[in-house]
């Protein structure tokens, strides 16, 4: 006897500020942030828009959640090194200086794997808490290297907002990896602006080789973190 097929229809997961921001991510490579509309998502989602305002009072809302759960996937990904102050107790420690340079590192890598990811981080409200667990192992690190609190959180917050910046103007050439914006031609560029030499030559430093010139500016802002307040 044949078997009756199931025609049960697929589960589909509550609806949530989560399962929300989880669908408005996977839409914003598409479509990048001008275009991400609640309406959107609801079709993402295969639910009404007026659905999404139980959740949702207005589309900042949903960039904080969105951000949020952005940090929470850089969060799981990264390395045990900066999750505990002394991962492995037969290793030396991490030093503070490393320590902010692999967290800006993966908070770029984290930002670029979205369309206009540094445009939803810049400005957003986390939603919870989860943030504040790497914040005080990241805090609690540098007053152990030396620092006094306000010039940990300066540190800190600094080469945060380098970062962010850094990827928004990064962004803007190149929204997503392998597509680049029409008008950044380097080549024309040098000839527009060719009765300005050095301006002209300033746009291989502007906009070609991002990995080498985000290090040297992080390094640059580590190196007077050290010379202003001493700690080495």
């Amino acid at each position: 006897m044949t078997p009756t097929p199931d025609r049960t229809p697929p589960r589909v997961p509550p609806l949530s500020r989560t399962t929300v921001a989880e669908a408005a991510l996977r839409l914003l490579n598409e479509t990048g942030l001008e275009k991400l509309t609640l309406r959107a998502i609801a079709s993402e989602l295969d639910v009404k828009a007026p659905a999404l305002y139980w959740h949702f009072k207005n589309k900042q809302e949903l960039i904080d959640e969105m951000a949020t759960e952005m940090y929470r996937r850089m969060a799981r990904d990264a390395p045990e090194s900066l999750s505990t102050l002394d991962p492995d107790p037969s290793a030396p420690a991490l030093g503070w200086r490393d320590r902010v340079l692999v967290a800006n590192r993966g908070l770029r890598h984290s930002l670029l794997a979205y369309r206009d990811g540094a445009r939803v981080f810049s400005g957003s409200r986390f939603t919870g808490t989860d943030h504040a667990e790497h914040s005080e192992i990241q805090l609690r690190a540098l007053l152990a290297a030396g620092f006094e609190l306000d010039q940990a959180v300066r540190t800190l917050a600094t080469t945060f907002s380098y970062t962010l910046g850094f990827v928004t103007e990064e962004q803007g050439v190149h929204p997503v990896p392998g597509e680049r914006r029409e008008g950044y031609d380097v080549t024309e560029r040098g000839e527009r602006l060719a009765e300005f030499p050095l301006s002209a030559a300033a746009g291989t430093h502007l906009f070609e080789e991002y990995d080498a010139h985000f290090e040297e500016g992080l390094q640059l802002i580590l190196d007077g973190v050290s010379a202003r307040y001493g700690v080495r």
